[in-house]
């Protein structure tokens, strides 16, 4: 029974990718934005970083529940819920790797 939870989990993380990659950061890309798929959880929550113009968007929570899960739910039913993680370094324009 372990292995086949186990060799779900990858399996689900790649449709999320595929979602993302897809329908969700082409259209994100037009104002300026970015995706990246974090993680998925066994509990179906999927963990993304937002970045580009949506780091820092005032409106990205608002892009994030009704774009993001909504597109990511609707092709992925297993998906309960999506939650942005935030790197510090978005706020201050430092992602550069010392």
């Amino acid at each position: 029974m372990e292995e086949e939870k186990a060799g779900s989990e990858p399996e689900l993380a790649e449709k999320v990718k595929r979602v993302i990659e897809k329908e969700v950061r082409p259209l994100l890309a037009l104002e300026g934005g970015n995706i990246e798929l974090v993680g998925v959880e066994e509990n179906g929550v999927v963990k993304v970083r937002l970045g580009g113009a949506c780091a820092g968007y005032p409106m990205a929570q608002y892009t994030l529940v009704n774009f993001v899960e909504g597109t990511i739910k609707k092709k992925v039913p297993e998906i309960k819920r999506v939650k942005a993680v935030e790197d510090f370094r978005d706020r201050f324009g430092i992602r550069k790797i010392w």
